[in-house]
């Protein structure tokens, strides 16, 4: 498998996922530069974490007008894997690959800590090596991580089992306890916890591997 990371100006999870998927798994993994208008041979893209453009705007608002978001558009529409975190969330959100927003959380505060998630769907590429059900230990870093969508968009996500992981104690306020989505074809994920940071047990926790795990045993199916 090789797995594109995006880097914007800002971005300071990037390191981050590449080591998680060049180290933690043994797969390739390559940075590719904000302003590049195409992907190159990647088998997915990963949106990391950070503050693109520093959130001078909303949090990803700048950074989905990047001439890179172009090519992960079209990539996402061909089918390819989309893993967006954190603030890669946001931004998939603000480019329209995802519905919904992230909104300052419940107490105005930044978090910071592991937290509990549960994992709603497995049938996804992300998700299809987890048990449904089951319970990951993975941190989160933000201010702006209450998810946020009109009631019929949620019951829409409910109905289609497009809800991929849910918070067990909601730190931030999201609706319906959302800790991340899928698209209409599943093939993009964003989510604001951090599964690259729970992929070592150096970090206390490996809970995040299942994630990285999916994505390599569904990435065949995907380009034959």
């Amino acid at each position: 498998m090789k797995v594109g990371v995006i880097v914007f100006p800002g971005s300071n999870c990037d390191h981050d996922a590449w080591y998680a998927v060049q180290h933690n798994l043994g797969q390739q993994a390559e940075f590719i530069w904000h302003d590049s208008t195409s992907l190159g041979d990647i088998d997915a893209v990963i949106l990391p974490g950070g503050f693109s453009y520093g959130d001078y705007l909303r949090c990803g608002a700048i950074a989905h007008l990047s001439p890179v978001m172009n090519a992960v558009k079209k990539f996402a529409a061909d089918g390819g894997l989309v893993l967006g975190v954190c603030n890669g969330f946001q931004i998939l959100t603000e480019s329209g690959l995802l519905p919904g927003a992230l909104l300052r959380n419940r107490g105005l505060q930044f978090i910071c800590k592991d937290v509990q998630l549960r994992v709603e769907s497995t049938d996804s590429p992300f998700t299809n090596q987890l048990e449904k059900g089951s319970v990951l230990r993975v941190p989160i870093a933000h201010g702006d991580g209450q998810y946020f969508a009109e009631p019929a968009t949620l019951d829409e996500l409910e109905a289609e089992d497009r809800v991929a992981f849910r918070y067990l104690d909601n730190p931030n306020g999201s609706a319906r306890d959302i800790a991340g989505i899928f698209n209409k074809q599943r093939n993009v994920l964003g989510l604001m916890p951090h599964p690259e940071r729970a992929c070592d047990p150096l970090m206390g926790s490996t809970d995040g591997l299942g994630v990285f795990h999916s994505m390599i045993s569904a990435i065949p199916a995907l380009t034959k």
